[in-house]
């Protein structure tokens, strides 16, 4: 009987070893369960971290790449997009040398990103404004190029019109001009007593009587006009004046003989003209022509025997 109890004590004491050595194997498994659980979250959370970095790392490369492009371009930036520029470059230089670091926690990834993420709308934002600029300053090339085809077509247009007002002053100048109707050369001989007589004989006259007319001109000046008178002896010498005075007319300066100024009416009024020779007449022809406001009037031929 005794032998029983103490069989029935023994297998009760081998039971609860046994029960206590299951719990502590249970407890060792959860432990080792835990600590990888815990292990592969940590290995994770790495990888994920290195993932990360490198995802905003090429981020940045684009960003970078996306400022340099604008940098390059052949916009001219303002001085406030310039600045921008440089705060932009910065910023990403900031970055690389926060994601450089060996480990980043949790919340200096979350700052990163979120950095990255705004610098992105920023880059975003300015690449749009320099976009922008670039078609105003298309905008305004254009117009630039059109008021300057503009102001070609103007100036060739007003030189035109110079020329065209030029050359009608020069065609009104020479309408208004006076033209002789008709022009006749007398030889006259004076006597002592100071009679005149016509002679055509060189040896015998003294002067040239010069009768002419003036044809009718509704838009000449009426009025007194100077009346320039060049006289050319046979040998094709100009009679001058003593004082070898020069007047311009039909584009060049000329010496003038004699000079002398009519009273212009337009009503077909004759004139007369009495030129004396300083010097004796030979035989031969000579030549008369007069001049007035500035072109030839008329001309005439005589020869004395």
């Amino acid at each position: 009987m005794e032998n029983n109890t103490n069989q029935d004590s023994n297998s009760r004491k081998n039971s609860n070893i046994i029960y206590f050595l299951i719990v502590v194997v249970i407890a060792l498994l959860g432990t080792d369960v835990y600590l990888y659980t815990q292990k592969r979250g940590s290995d994770e959370k790495i990888v994920y971290q290195n993932d990360e970095k490198t995802r905003l790392q090429a981020e940045l490369d684009s960003l970078e790449a996306q400022i340099q492009q604008v940098n390059t371009s052949k916009t001219k930036m303002s001085a406030a997009m310039a600045s921008r520029t440089d705060s932009l470059q910065s910023k990403i230089n900031m970055l690389r040398v926060e994601l450089k670091k060996g480990k980043l926690t949790a919340a200096e990834l979350s700052k990163a990103q979120e950095d990255i993420k705004q610098l992105r709308y920023f880059v975003t934002k300015y690449t749009a404004d320099l976009e922008e600029l670039k078609k105003q300053n298309a905008t305004l090339t254009t117009e630039r190029d059109t008021l300057k085809t503009n102001l070609a077509t103007v100036n060739t247009k007003a030189t035109n019109l110079e020329a065209q007002n030029k050359d009608l002053a020069t065609k009104v100048q020479v309408g208004s001009a006076l033209k002789t109707s008709s022009l006749l050369l007398v030889p006259y001989k004076v006597k002592d007593n100071g009679k005149e007589s016509v002679n055509d004989k060189a040896k015998n006259a003294k002067k040239f009587k010069i009768n002419f007319s003036v044809a009718n001109n509704s838009i000449a000046a009426v009025g007194m006009h100077d009346i320039y008178v060049r006289v050319i002896d046979p040998a094709g010498n100009l009679v001058a004046a003593p004082d070898a005075a020069t007047f311009n007319a039909d584009g060049q300066d000329l010496q003038y003989t004699y000079k002398t100024s009519i009273d212009f009416k337009n009503d077909d009024t004759p004139y007369v003209v009495d030129w004396v020779n300083p010097q004796p007449f030979v035989k031969g022809e000579y030549t008369v022509v007069l001049y007035s406001d500035g072109f030839t009037m008329g001309k005439t031929t005589f020869t004395l025997r």
